[in-house]
């Protein structure tokens, strides 16, 4: 594996850990679902404005890709808000972790990118340890038997699969022509009113009732911009379905910090589901750093490669 592709690895990772916080700060933002995630595109617009407006090459006009990985993004999140009030975390937790599937069968299908079965199989250790430590959390519980309403909170969960595939995918696209900021910038413009629309809609508490609710909702739009960014960042310089796997620590760290801040005490059935994801995220870089090593993904952009052979 080149420099350039250990150093968009090291982003792409530190963005996964960083959107680990995600539920944590959701938990502590006093908002409804959709609110939640309407007031992390409010936060994050401001300052991705500014990154915008800094950057030397941000690229021009809002492409169809960016605009449709908006409403792709409004829809997941609004999806996975909902999916978890509904079902069982765990239920939620497995079925919206189906996309790395979706992506890679998509990429195969779409544009050729065959897998390895090496990579196949640290795709499925990884699933696999996310679901663990789900399960574990719920007792064991199978599907569809826990939550206020399982049979809907099931398919909302499954359907984000569905809708963060797309985005995963559109984001690349639009990442042929655009830097990250711009992609994240109209994305996020893109996404913010549709979950104003469907918070209001749902009858949701829009507002946070204290400080430290507006604090979390800040700390959420901080988290996009970093977390998100750098996800999207790594689009232009990873294979989309590589990307997915690694973002399969994000589990990993939000049970941590459930620990951490809430004293929710993982299990050793846990522990071991989360050395197994950590362990699928590592075997999956490594059967990718081979087929990496001289090329890149499509998606990137010609003002990239230049940086990195600057570089």
């Amino acid at each position: 594996m080149t420099n350039p592709d250990r150093r968009a690895v090291a982003v792409l990772l530190a963005g996964a850990c960083i959107i680990g916080v995600g539920p944590i700060l959701v938990r502590l933002s006093q908002a409804g679902p959709a609110s939640a995630a309407f007031w992390r595109m409010a936060f994050a617009l401001p300052l991705l404005a500014v990154l915008v407006a800094r950057s030397p090459s941000p690229g021009r006009g809002a492409p169809p890709a960016a605009l449709i990985a908006g409403a792709l993004f409004a829809a997941d999140l609004a999806c996975w808000h909902y999916g978890i009030r509904f079902t069982s975390v765990a239920n939620a937790t497995v079925l919206s972790n189906l996309t790395p599937i979706l992506v890679t069968a998509a990429a195969w299908l779409a544009f050729g990118q065959k897998p390895s079965g090496r990579f196949l199989a640290a795709m499925a250790l990884a699933m696999g340890g996310a679901a663990v430590m789900a399960l574990a959390r719920n007792g064991g519980a199978v599907l569809g038997e826990n939550g206020r309403n399982p049979h809907l909170g099931d398919a909302l969960s499954a359907l984000t699969s569905v809708w963060y595939a797309g985005y995963f995918l559109t984001v690349q696209r639009a990442r042929a022509s655009l830097s990250a900021e711009k992609v994240m910038l109209i994305s996020s413009a893109v996404a913010a009113p549709l979950l104003l629309v469907a918070a209001v809609a749902l009858g949701e508490p829009v507002f946070p009732a204290a400080a430290a609710g507006w604090a979390a909702c800040a700390g959420l739009g901080l988290m996009h911009v970093s977390g998100q960014g750098a996800i999207a960042w790594a689009l232009g310089r990873l294979p989309a379905a590589l990307i997915t796997v690694v973002v399969l620590v994000q589990p990993v760290v939000a049970g941590l910090l459930g620990w951490l801040v809430f004293g929710e005490a993982l299990s050793p059935l846990q522990g071991l589901g989360a050395a197994a994801a950590l362990a699928g995220v590592a075997l999956a870089q490594a059967s990718e750093a081979g087929k990496t090593n001289g090329r890149r993904p499509s998606g990137r952009r010609p003002s990239d490669r230049a940086k990195d052979e600057v570089a």
